[in-house]
């Protein structure tokens, strides 16, 4: 299992693991041997096409694959040739299948750029061709049939057609590096060229799971602030222009959506949910903050410095689209979709719908931020907590340092600030935050263990 886990590819992965002579691999490869083979007996028993016995085991139990997606990813003829030297009785409609000189249960059949999909009828002993689902769009699909606009290691961008662009992240957990930052300048710049919107979508298990930890652990332990700096600094640039683009720009979100993950759709002009999609400003879990503008627009949607803490400051985090609602993180006027699959093609069209009425703001200048008064409440908020066991001692640490930002610094009584003041508290709080030791044990527990250190 651990000689597997880097390969990204989940049908690489499938069969490099069946391939595998030990426990795992023998106990998988019997497990789908079986698995596939009852599935092909059951047509037309259970159903006349392999298309709804697929379907029904993806949308009612949850799989990657249904079973004869699954054989395709294992190769069917190798299989069949590996089932027939074990002496398996292979089911008579695939042994004619393969007779016929077909080699999988699907194909691709694009069209002029338009994604199509044929799959064999073992009834009738011939592929036919799959119909269209409206309202669903498959990124991968689209790719397929028209390429990319633009794409790097971490990002692409695709166009949807009728005006939408997509910028689509596909790194390991669509985690947040310097490629997606780059290509969110690329999306925008693109759209000003000639599209009327930005859709920001992707195929994975989650919209994004926060910023590179990794990178950042790396950078201050070489003591490279100046580099972190600036790549902090792009970041917060990034979401300012995605919120004031001068097109819409709709984030579909889904999964999970933390740490810088949770700030790129907090900056987008509308958000268009899953109704499975966990939300949350997580940062302090690692010894950091928010530094992308996450604390600046909780403190903007929220209007209030203590929430802001609470919801910062224990990182909490969605039970669902609609309680991402309750909590802020979520506005009254973004959308929720039922379907996982139909939500791309929700965003994008809500991002059209977006079109006629759009005019972008200017970045505000008028935030009310408590100043000393605000940050001597929340300090003692901080103490009590601690004094009752809640949180340990360097949480306080952290949490001073996030109740300083969402105070506006220790001005004099209550004042208006922009919001690249408060970028900018943003960005040296977390800076200073990762030169301490205690938050770097924190990031490297997390990497390593993949929980929270409470040193």
């Amino acid at each position: 299992m651990e000689a597997v886990r880097g390969i990204e590819d989940l049908g690489q992965r499938l069969r490099a693991l069946v391939a595998s002579d030990d426990r795992a691999g023998q106990f998988l490869w019997r497990l789908f041997r079986d698995f596939v083979i009852y599935a092909a007996r059951m047509v037309p028993e259970i159903s006349d096409r392999i298309v709804e016995i697929d379907r029904a085991m993806r949308w009612g139990y949850g799989f990657t694959l249904g079973p004869f997606e699954l054989w395709d990813a294992l190769g069917v003829p190798e299989t069949v040739e590996r089932m027939g030297r074990e002496g398996c009785a292979i089911p008579e409609n695939v042994a004619r299948m393969l007779a016929s000189g077909a080699r999988s249960f699907y194909e691709d059949a694009d069209c002029e750029g338009e994604p199509g999909t044929r799959f064999f009828h073992l009834a009738a002993g011939a592929y036919a061709e799959m119909e269209k689902r409206p309202g669903v769009m498959v990124l991968g699909e689209i790719k397929r049939a028209r390429g990319v606009v633009k794409s790097n290691p971490g990002a692409s961008l695709v166009d949807l057609g009728d005006g939408v662009l997509c910028l689509e992240f596909h790194s390991k957990m669509n985690a947040l590096g310097e490629d997606m930052i780059q290509m969110v300048a690329g999306a925008l710049d693109e759209v000003d060229r000639g599209f009327e919107a930005l859709v920001v979508a992707n195929d994975g298990e989650n919209f994004s799971v926060g910023a590179n930890l990794m990178m950042v652990l790396l950078a201050s332990q070489e003591g490279e602030w100046d580099e972190l700096d600036t790549a902090i600094r792009r970041f917060q640039a990034a979401c300012m222009a995605m919120k004031y683009a001068s097109r819409p720009v709709v984030a579909a979100a889904f999964g999970m959506v933390l740490g810088g993950g949770c700030e790129v759709a907090l900056h987008a002009g509308r958000v268009q949910a899953s109704a499975e999609t966990y939300m949350g400003l997580v940062e302090t879990g690692v010894g950091l903050i928010p530094a992308g503008g996450g604390c600046k627009e909780m403190l903007l949607r929220l209007g209030s410095a203590k929430r802001a803490f609470d919801l910062i400051g224990f990182g909490k985090v969605s039970e669902s689209a609609a309680h991402a609602r309750e909590l802020g993180f979520l506005r009254q006027s973004d959308g929720l979709t039922m379907n996982r699959e139909r939500l791309t093609a929700d965003a994008k069209a809500v991002a059209l719908g977006m079109v006629a009425a759009w005019s972008p703001g200017m970045p505000r200048q008028d935030i009310a931020v408590e100043g000393e008064a605000g940050y001597a409440t929340l300090k003692m908020g901080i103490k009590l907590a601690a004094e009752g066991g809640y949180i340990t001692e360097y949480d306080c640490v952290v949490g001073e340092k996030l109740a300083y930002v969402l105070s506006g610094g220790r001005l004099t009584g209550t004042q208006n600030v922009s919001e690249q003041y408060l970028l900018d508290l943003e960005r040296e709080a977390f800076l200073s935050l990762c030169g301490n030791l205690k938050t770097q044990e924190r990031m490297q527990y997390m990497l390593k263990n993949g929980k929270a250190l409470r040193n």
